[in-house]
């Protein structure tokens, strides 16, 4: 991987990781168009530039954090069922990781659901809060989160429909989603970088001056265009639902899955 390649991805990151159209699928899906799908570092990296796109939630919802204690128990209401289903199926997780007709089917299947989301749950727009969630709500969301193990059905998505499943606004929903990215994304960062430099040391070696770069420059790129995504993503979410995430969402699908089928190689 080089600093372009790794620009790239961050900027991909940053950009869909708290929108409803799979941050990890888009970067498995450029990083095979680069031809670096397969390297182990590149399969670090995409999880590890997490960590810059979630310090965007830190800046952008700072005073948020300073709540009760009950908002840290909510958190890990929701956190929970991630934690556990991630340990027991962690190596099924990673084997999906290079599958990149999964992407598509779940791209394509979770873009016509997007479409008709709020019809099938007849979901009505209503002034609420964070603070109205309670604990029950918070672990069926985070159920719904560990649908996103899958690569592309998006974290994002998941845990939004999560919340609209229990009678949320769009608006606190979609919040409620990236305060939960916080300790969930942390957590996943913090194991692939540690499973990574444990399977290198047992090597004899350790992360390159050249890798650790790229590490910092792709989480300062996340972090800067996070920013700027979330914001417009809560303002346009807030006047036009999903539908236009869904066709996009359809659209990328039945690309893949066409490459896939001529055998292009991605």
């Amino acid at each position: 991987m080089n600093i372009f390649q790794s620009i790239v991805l961050a900027i991909i990151e940053g950009i869909t990781e708290f929108l409803p159209i799979s941050s990890t699928g888009h970067m498995i899906i450029a990083s095979s168009v680069m031809g670096i799908a397969n390297d182990d570092f590149t399969k670090t990296f995409i999880v590890a530039i997490q960590f810059g796109a979630i310090l965007s939630v830190l800046v952008l919802y700072f005073k948020r954090f300073f709540q009760t204690i009950n908002f840290y128990f909510k958190l890990l209401a929701g956190f929970i069922p991630a934690v556990v289903l991630g340990l027991i199926f962690n190596d099924y997780i990673d084997a999906l990781l290079g599958n990149v007709l999964v992407v598509g089917y779940s791209l394509l299947l979770g873009g016509v659901f997007l479409i008709f989301l709020e019809d099938l749950l007849k979901h009505k727009e209503k002034n609420d809060s964070t603070d109205d969630i309670t604990y029950t709500n918070a672990f069926i969301i985070g159920l719904f989160q560990c649908l996103a193990m899958i690569p592309g059905v998006s974290r994002s998505a998941s845990t939004i429909i999560g919340g609209m499943s229990q009678n949320l606004s769009r608006k606190t929903a979609a919040e409620f989603s990236f305060f939960l990215a916080l300790p969930t994304m942390f957590s996943a960062t913090v194991l692939k970088v540690y499973k990574f430099y444990k399977s290198m040391n047992e090597k004899g070696i350790s992360f390159s001056g050249n890798e650790k770069m790229l590490l910092i420059v792709g989480n300062i790129v996340a972090f800067a265009v996070a920013i700027i995504a979330i914001k417009a993503f809560i303002k346009y979410l807030t006047k036009h639902g999903f539908k236009a995430f869904g066709y996009y969402r359809i659209i990328m699908g039945l690309i893949i899955m066409i490459i896939y089928i001529l055998d292009y190689d991605i």
